[in-house]
Formats: C-alpha cells, structure tokens, sequence
C-alpha cells in the first residue's frame, strides 16, 4: 500500500526534525515501525536511538502549518511522495547502503522500478561527448533501458534528451527541491521530464542548490541503474564520485574512450585502467547486461552528392582537432572551398568548432 496523507505528515514531519539524517531515520523505523509510532513513542526511548536534541525536536510534534505548501504541491496530480513503506518505493535503491527514508517525485511513478541506465559526465562537454551522450541514451531507451542523470548541463542534459527520445524515457534526480530547477537554462528540459519522465530528489520542497547535495545525489543515479556509463570526464570530475558509488554498489561501470589530448577523457580513461568496460557503442553495454537490444533505425540519407562533396573533406579529419590550413593540405581542396563546408558541416553537426580556429570531427556512435 501507499503511504496516505495523513501518513505523509509524520513521514515529511521526521525528515525536517534537525539533527536527524537518513542513518538516524532508519533506525527510528526499526526500533518504532511508522513515524506515526515514532512521534508517539517516550522521550526516554527516543533519545537511547537517536540523542537528547532530536528526540527534543520529535517530541515537539508535526507543525502542520508549515506543510501547506507541500500539501498545496501535492494537489497536482503530477507530484508524489514516496516513501520506504510504499510500493511505488525504488526497488533497486533498498540495494544500497543509504536508502533515502522518502523521495519527492515529480512525472511517472512507473519508471521508478523500471530497468535503467545512468549515464554521466562533465557540464563542460565537447559537442562530440553530447552527441555520443545523446546517441547512445536514445539507443539505450529504444531498448528498453531508461535513462537516470542529474539535469546537469553537457553530458546529463544530452543523455535526458536522448531518454526522452526512446521508449524508455528518462529520469532525472537532482540535488535541489522539485519545486526549484537548477541549473535554470534546464528549465524546458525539466518541463518535458516531468510530462514524459520524472524528476525525482530526497531534499524537501524549497531545498536551494548546494554544493554538498551533489554528490548526495549521485548515489541515487547509480543506485537506480543496472550500471554507469559515463561520457566525458576530467581526472576530477564529479562524475568518477558517481562511477565509484556504483562499483560500490555493485554496479557495472563503463566508459568511452577519447582522445589522449583531450583532458575530457582523461576521466574515463582512467576509470578503464581501474577495470570499467571500454564501450564504443551502446550495443556494448547491452550485450554486457546480456540485454536484448531493439533495432535502431538508421538515419535519415542526405543527397549523394553533397556527401561525396563533403566526403573529401571529413575524410581528411582525424581523431584530434585540426585547423583550416591542415585541412586544406590535407584535402587538397581550396581555402575558400573547406571554409564553405565547414560552415555546411557543422551546421549539419558533422564537425564542430572549437577555441583556437580549430575544428574536429563528430562521429555518430555505431
């Protein structure tokens, strides 16, 4: 069953005394049953759990005034409040050490003890990581897998979009309450997960964005995955906390290898060394899962004669960026002529531009 609304009172009530984390909520849970026991339970027995100033501040009871707006939230058929005694709980996440007592959660109930996916990397991604995040999200969602980030910018919001794009959808948990979208530039992106996916966080309604709820939530993503692929990442990069929470979990860990130059791959080539599985594409992963992988269909041709035209010229890209008098070299094409399709290329999306008058190819993963 789920929890009802008088139930969600002492639920939300307990997880806003102060002083009291996750660790101490559950023991409250296992030495008293539900929260409605545990706001009446003696002052003597709580404090021999939980300490004298939290067993102060259960003692003191639910402040119902300072629920409206959460009950006000509620109202809307979209938002919910789960918690560990409802079915609608994550499945997955009672595998992990730090189970949060209650997610707040905003879109489909449903994905939540769906088959998933976290996919993760740098905000400050190269077009070449969003699109390989984007490509393979959208391939790992057409095969049933749904795709769990962060709402970050760059790695995260390209998986979303890719989730999005697949029957599997995507989920995003975020470190902030669901009635705040940080950061703000995801703000249609949240939108769109909220009506075809969800957003799910453990902070209560009004929670700013903090710089220590981050990797709080990182547990989350990798706790409701069957694995991590992460994309793009420096050597220090928030993304590798996130890749080690789901080893820990005993989670796969996989990553995309790049370029030697790049410092964005620097993260995922040392999480290969450490044992993460190399993928190239995202048959990879599902062929690890010894998942059964739906046919993704091919993309749209362009005319041949552009193609042959432009041919001459990505073929003379490599792996690492490149100028345009390499190119022309290269191609043996005129400057004016690689200037020209460049341009085309790139806003094809076939190359991109990058600081320094240099360009570099994008492939579309296989």
């Amino acid at each position: 069953m789920n929890t009802s609304g008088d139930d969600i009172a002492y639920w939300v009530g307990l997880s806003l005394v102060p002083g009291l984390g996750g660790e101490s909520y559950r023991k409250l849970l296992r030495a008293f049953g539900a929260p409605e026991n545990i706001y009446s339970a003696p002052h003597a027995a709580l404090k021999d759990v939980v300490g004298s100033a939290v067993a102060d501040g259960i003692r003191s009871g639910v402040d119902m005034a300072d629920l409206g707006p959460l009950f006000g939230w509620l109202e809307n058929e979209q938002n919910h409040i789960v918690t560990l005694a409802d079915a609608d709980y994550p499945q997955a996440l009672l595998q992990i050490a730090d189970p949060p007592p209650l997610l707040y959660v905003k879109g489909r109930l449903d994905l939540l003890n769906q088959p998933a996916l976290a996919v993760v990397g740098s905000r400050n991604a190269t077009p070449q990581g969003q699109m390989n995040a984007e490509s393979f999200s959208l391939s790992l969602s057409q095969s049933g897998l749904s795709i769990v980030s962060g709402l970050a910018l760059g790695i995260d919001a390209a998986a979303h979009r890719g989730g999005l794009g697949g029957a599997a959808s995507s989920i995003a948990v975020v470190g902030t309450g669901l009635d705040i979208v940080y950061p703000s530039r995801n703000h249609a992106l949240a939108h769109e997960l909220a009506h075809c996916g969800a957003l799910v966080s453990e902070f209560p309604l009004g929670t700013p964005a903090r710089a220590n709820h981050f990797p709080r939530r990182n547990r989350i993503i990798c706790g409701l995955s069957l694995g991590c692929l992460v994309v793009e990442a420096a050597r220090q990069s928030g993304s590798l906390i996130t890749a080690r929470l789901a080893a820990e979990q005993g989670r796969e860990v996989f990553a995309i290898p790049g370029s030697i130059h790049s410092p964005l791959s620097k993260g995922c080539h040392t999480l290969i060394k450490q044992g993460a599985k190399l993928v190239e594409c995202a048959h990879d992963i599902l062929d690890e899962l010894e998942w059964q992988a739906t046919p993704i269909p091919a993309p749209r041709s362009r005319a041949q004669g552009a193609e042959l035209t432009e041919g001459a010229l990505l073929d003379s890209f490599g792996f690492d960026p490149v100028s345009i008098d390499a190119l022309v070299k290269l191609s043996g094409l005129t400057s004016d002529a690689v200037c020209a399709m460049l341009l085309q290329l790139e806003l094809a999306g076939r190359v991109a531009s990058l600081p320094g008058g240099l360009y570099q190819r994008i492939s579309r993963p296989g």
